[in-house]
């Protein structure tokens, strides 16, 4: 039995970076190198001006592990900083989905009340399909697709999880 300092936790950690070629690629590298597995993946500049750019990195692991990854992640250039959200407080975590489904008749109307239910927009509407948005937690678009699929899912396009520090914490 695994004792609590081996508990595998999802993480979710900020890292402020320069707005540059091939910086992605040293940050997955790391990952990949170590046999690190990344859940969710987002990056965009955020400072033009200062050409600073925002990734956001979902990932699984022991405290241990966890630690292993931040310290790494520091020592990358041109890496300014690194904030594991998870454990820093209160956050705001949200992930935006296009789903679309295709059907007639009740499925038709099932797939639009659950929409409803989960308070996705219509974004394209044909005869024979919808092209859903959803806007939440990873959570709550899990749940939205899952319900979807026996009405006829036939594509997902996710964003990944975006994050935020509640409160005045800042990157």
């Amino acid at each position: 039995m695994a004792q609590p300092s081996e508990t595998t936790n999802k993480h979710t950690i900020s890292v402020l970076v320069d707005n540059e070629a091939g910086v992605l690629a040293r940050v997955v590298g790391l990952f990949s190198g170590r046999g690190y597995n990344i859940e969710s993946l987002t990056v965009a500049e955020i400072d033009a001006k200062k050409s600073l750019s925002r990734i956001n990195i979902v990932t699984s692991g022991t405290p241990m592990i966890i630690e292993q990854i931040k310290a790494q992640l520091t020592r990358l250039v041109p890496i300014h900083k690194v904030r594991d959200l998870t454990l820093d407080g209160a956050r705001v975590e949200r992930e935006l989905a296009l789903i679309k489904v295709r059907g007639r008749g009740n499925r038709r109307v099932e797939s639009l009340r659950i929409a409803d239910i989960f308070r996705a927009s219509v974004l394209d509407s044909t005869n024979e399909s919808f092209v859903f948005e959803i806007v939440g937690s990873a959570e709550k678009v899990d749940a939205f697709v899952k319900l979807m699929e026996s009405l006829g899912l036939s594509d997902v396009s996710r964003t990944g999880v975006v994050a935020i520090s509640r409160g005045e914490e800042t990157m």
